[in-house]
């Protein structure tokens, strides 16, 4: 029996697995974790004790609110464990923050996972340099368990991340452990000093100059509001990382995930379908651009 809105979300429900792609499984949370005054994560585990077979870096799932509606939100867990099901977002609009609301034992529709994934295969023998922004770092958060979970197949490994403000910062005790590393730089930077902040002050790019990467022997990933891209992917050139290894996760406008409703078209490109992951160079004709 699916849910309906006027349900108990705690009540036991009949999940039937099924392949169609517009028909969700029913998961249960099994914690809602607070990462800051407007950022949660899910965990998820299936409603029958079957779930999703697993997943790759980079790809979302839609998860769906019965009698809200339903959201395309980043896997954010560790892709290795796919029994864990993470899915870490802001609460900024109505699909959202009646995400926010739930709470243990209460059922959320999953459909996916969808989309291609992060390059981190292909960048086995290079330098990696990850960039993110705020919520950005989510999305590219089972790209890092991977990386380091077989960090000797990759040459130097680089993490910058930006946040508005300290209070802002993701995944706090996660970053700590990848500082205390020897094999990892990370780069942690806010946009306005406050309270007892003493690191660095400025936008992530500001970190970019001085990162210690081979831009000849580099593939950067990124992610993170649009304008932060645009300049990070200029620095990125400017420091010689060319077009073709510069990633970009371009999640916007999905509502279907399977390429039929046409709200996330990106020029000639359907980002639930083709992306969300691309390199600059197939997006670079309309990168940046408003009308797109």
């Amino acid at each position: 029996m699916i849910p309906t809105p006027t349900m108990d979300m705690k009540q036991t429900v009949d999940v039937k697995q099924t392949v169609d792609p517009m028909v969700p499984h029913w998961y249960r949370v099994t914690r809602r974790h607070k990462e800051n005054a407007d950022t949660f994560t899910l965990e998820l585990a299936p409603a029958d004790g079957s779930g999703l077979a697993g997943f790759a870096p980079g790809q979302f799932n839609m998860l769906y609110v019965p009698g809200v509606g339903e959201a395309p939100i980043s896997i954010s867990g560790n892709p290795e464990e796919p029994e864990q099901i993470l899915h870490t977002t802001r609460a900024v609009g109505t699909v959202t923050k009646a995400m926010a609301r739930l709470g243990k034992g209460d059922v959320i529709g999953v459909r996916g996972p969808f989309g291609n994934s992060w390059p981190v295969a292909a960048a086995a023998g290079y330098d990696v340099v990850i960039v993110a922004g705020g919520i950005g770092l989510a999305p590219l958060r089972p790209a890092i368990y991977q990386i380091l979970d077989h960090r000797e197949q990759y040459g130097k490994v680089v993490l910058l991340y930006g946040a508005r403000t300290q209070e802002e910062i993701l995944f706090r005790k996660e970053i700590a452990e990848w500082r205390s590393r020897f094999d990892v730089s990370v780069g942690v930077t806010v946009d306005r000093a406050t309270g007892n902040w003493h690191g660095n002050v400025g936008v992530v790019t500001t970190l970019i100059p001085r990162a210690p990467f081979d831009p000849s022997e580099t593939i950067a990933m990124v992610c993170g509001p649009e304008i932060m891209m645009r300049f990070t992917v200029k620095e990125l050139r400017q420091r010689g990382i060319t077009d073709d290894r510069i990633y970009l996760s371009m999640e916007r406008n999905m509502k279907c995930a399977v390429g039929f409703c046409g709200h996330c078209q990106f020029g000639p490109k359907f980002i639930c379908r083709d992306g969300p992951i691309f390199s600059f160079d197939q997006i670079r004709p309309f990168f940046g651009m408003r009308e797109v």
